[in-house]
């Protein structure tokens, strides 16, 4: 069974935004006694938190689905509806967040990193608070916007200082396990190391850890062997450890010849060119071992490497090793700038941004996009007419009808707000009638024009009564 997965495509959903509610305050002896609509409230977002805990996105493999929930709708008497409660999904340290494109979205490295990966949607406004003072009772609340949506990818890139590269069963693995506390699994088999291992070294005052990178072999940058799957694995890291196996029974495999094979590998993977490189002969406690050791060191040293001989076995040369990597490390966080906190840079928008665009489009389409507009029109109860009123005196106050003029749009052209696969297209008419004027003008309600009951009732009665005693006082003259 797999139990380390380090990429993984995750298909989040954040919350959708509770609807407004168009309520009218109902009180005894006070009908209509005005809007009391509570707002909707707002989804659930969708974020990723850093979790050192975490090693693996192997939960994230089995269950890629993951949803916030929604808000509540408003109700009446002023009642807004409950926020839907974050999803907070932990990921390992070292987790990028990519597209489907490819295109990095965030990388984070840090105990309590945190990136949204999914906006909640907004809860619609109730008709109490759409109430003014030309609109004193609107008959209609706005719709809950939904909670974004879409596919990312997960990739792990390990966070370690040392990388340990080499040809399976050159004995990367026994060697983190002798310089630091980790218990990999060891073989005498190649590509025993199925998924890297982390280990922790210290060497006098420095701490740093280590990563065994397995499965590099020749073609491993395009996908050869388990190369390329673990390849991402050594991008974070400080310092190079090439391990030489100096005692293969492979008559076709040298030590030196092994060497050129990888650095080809780590070149056509990129982006590595920098880091600094240090050669470790590995198993020399077999005679064999320590004679080809001494007899490529110097054609080693020649190339600009600093040579270590080692045996993991007899654990010997570990100690020399390990305080020399220490010095890189600690020279690599020495140079290594200080990280200042990242200044908040307010750009505001200049004042005649409308903040959408009007193109035409070769079907003879207007097609309107923007921020605004876009989200009135998933705003909008489209089956009442005071509502597409509404939405009709807000785009005409962006100035969208003043745009369409300008782009040469005529009354019964079409005009479409929004993307193509999620549009509204409508006929459109110079007036931006839209049936909300037949409600009668703005600021009035027929229902609150309306007498209280009991007082016409009461007023009926004394109709009927002033009405009985003029026929009265027609037949009795006396």
């Amino acid at each position: 069974m797999t139990t380390f997965v380090d990429r993984v495509e995750l298909h989040v959903a954040a919350g959708n935004g509770g609807h407004g509610c168009a309520s009218v305050h109902r009180e005894k002896f006070k009908p209509l006694g005005g809007p009391d609509g509570g707002n909707g409230g707002r989804g659930g977002d969708v974020t990723l938190v850093v979790d050192q805990a975490i090693t693996t996105l192997l939960d994230y493999h089995h269950h890629p689905h993951r949803k916030a929930t929604n808000g509540q709708p408003g109700a009446g008497d002023n009642r807004s509806g409950k926020d839907g409660q974050d999803l907070v999904l932990p990921v390992p340290d070292g987790t990028v967040v990519l597209d489907r494109e490819g295109n990095v979205l965030a990388d984070l490295v840090g105990q309590g990193t945190m990136f949204v990966a999914g906006q909640g949607g907004r809860g619609g406004l109730g008709n109490a608070a759409l109430a003014s003072a030309r609109r004193k009772a609107p008959g209609f609340a706005l719709l809950g916007e939904p909670g974004e949506a879409r596919d990312i990818v997960l990739e792990l890139k390990t966070v370690a200082d040392v990388a340990l590269v080499g040809y399976p069963s050159a004995g990367k693995s026994s060697l983190i396990s002798v310089l630091s506390a980790a218990k990999p699994k060891i073989a005498d088999y190649p590509f025993t190391t199925l998924v890297p291992n982390l280990g922790v070294v210290t060497a006098g005052s420095t701490v740093y850890t280590v990563a065994d990178v397995p499965g590099l072999i020749p073609g491993a940058s395009q996908g050869r062997g388990l190369g390329l799957e673990f390849l991402r694995h050594v991008e974070r890291c400080s310092v190079l450890v090439h391990v030489l196996d100096t005692a293969t029974l492979e008559s076709d495999r040298d030590p030196v010849s092994d060497l050129d094979i990888i650095e080809e590998e780590l070149k056509q993977y990129g982006g590595l060119e920098d880091r600094p490189r240090i050669v470790v002969l590995n198993k020399i406690d077999i005679p064999d071992g320590q004679d080809l050791a001494d007899m490529i060191r110097p054609d080693l040293e020649a190339r600009g490497y600093r040579v270590f001989e080692v045996s993991a076995v007899a654990r010997t040369g570990l100690k020399e090793l390990s305080f020399a990597l220490a010095g890189i490390i600690a020279e690599a966080r020495a140079a290594k700038p200080v990280e200042v906190a990242t200044r908040i840079v307010i750009r505001p928008k200049a004042v005649d941004d409308a903040g959408f665009t009007v193109t035409l489009e070769e079907d003879g389409i207007y097609r309107v996009r923007g921020e605004k507009p876009e989200r009135w029109v998933r705003q909008t109860d489209f089956n009442n007419d005071e509502a597409v009123g509404y939405l009709a005196d807000r785009l005409n106050r962006l100035g969208v009808e003043d745009a369409l003029v300008k782009a040469g749009a005529r009354a019964g052209d079409g005009v479409a707000i929004g993307a193509e696969d999620n549009a509204v297209v409508f006929d459109w008419e110079p007036t931006l009638a839209a049936g909300a004027e037949m409600l009668g003008r703005r600021g009035e309600d027929h229902r609150l024009e309306a007498p209280r009951p009991a007082a016409q009732r009461r007023r009926d009665r004394e109709s009927e009564r002033d009405e009985a005693q003029r026929e009265f006082d027609e037949f009795n003259p006396f």
